[in-house]
């Protein structure tokens, strides 16, 4: 059953909630939603029966969720910390997150914000470890064309750095009207990886407890040497490779990493 709560600007978040323990939140990544998400639904109800209260939310503009406005180009990123963090005080103050790709970024800085966040752990966020300032060039480039109204344009350029293929599927299947649909909600996936090497030293530097960061087997070139990044960033992280193929995840397989990573 789909409950609701109230960002700190007024914007209405959906989630649903599986399970009694404490509260783990899933942040997902780009173009994620609750619905047509049955992998992250399936996640969910297995957290749920191996103890947590697994908390599946729509991220802003996107689902049930209240939409992404304009006037907020250039806070993309806090509003979505903002969310989390109503979300995270209406299930009980206080959640483990696990965010993933993108999405992870996001919970890292929804962790350093100080909202309630108990532990996380992120799969594979597409972080370039050489990155000299081209993220957040590709951000703002992001942030333009959503500001003009080029939300198809939007997507293509989002999606220009992945493999040829995932591009040519997504406009090929019957998905990518709903895709063009999310785009602006896109921009604050690209902020939370617009970090720079230089920021290490204060980069989220108020992360409380251990953080799990997830790779799979058999993976793209990017994630790997981005695991490693941020483990050596945060004071109480570690990598683990898991059995994932390609940034796809089996939620069975996940579960088990999730529980080894926060606990029962």
């Amino acid at each position: 059953m789909t409950e609701f709560t109230t960002s700190a600007d007024g914007t209405r978040i959906a989630y649903d909630r599986v399970g009694d323990g404490p509260p783990l939140v899933l942040v997902g990544g780009a173009f994620q939603q609750r619905a047509g998400d049955e992998s992250t639904a399936e996640l969910a109800r297995i957290l749920g029966d191996r103890g947590f209260s697994a908390v599946h939310y729509d991220r802003r503009g996107r689902g049930e969720s209240g939409p992404v406005r304009v006037e907020d180009a250039g806070q993309e990123l806090q509003r979505e910390i903002e969310d989390l963090a109503a979300v995270i005080s209406a299930v009980g103050g206080e959640a483990a997150l696990f965010g993933n790709s993108s999405g992870g970024a996001i919970a890292l800085w929804a962790a350093d914000a100080g909202i309630g966040v108990t532990r996380v752990a992120v799969f594979e966020v597409p972080i370039a470890v050489d990155d000299d300032g081209e993220a957040a060039a590709f951000a703002e480039e992001l942030r333009e064309l959503i500001v003009a109204g080029h939300d198809e344009r939007a997507v293509e350029h989002f999606m220009k750095d992945m493999p040829p293929a995932w591009l040519e599927g997504a406009k090929s299947s019957g998905a990518w009207q709903g895709m063009v649909k999310v785009a602006p909600s896109l921009v604050a996936d690209a902020a939370a990886i617009a970090v720079h090497d230089s920021d290490r030293d204060e980069l989220w530097a108020r992360v409380p407890g251990h953080v799990s960061v997830l790779v799979g087997e058999q993976t793209l070139p990017i994630f790997p040497p981005a695991a490693h990044w941020i483990a050596e960033t945060l004071p109480e992280a570690r990598t683990e490779t898991i059995e994932a193929e390609f940034h796809q995840w089996q939620p069975r397989v996940m579960a088990d990493a999730i529980v080894d990573a926060l606990g029962r």
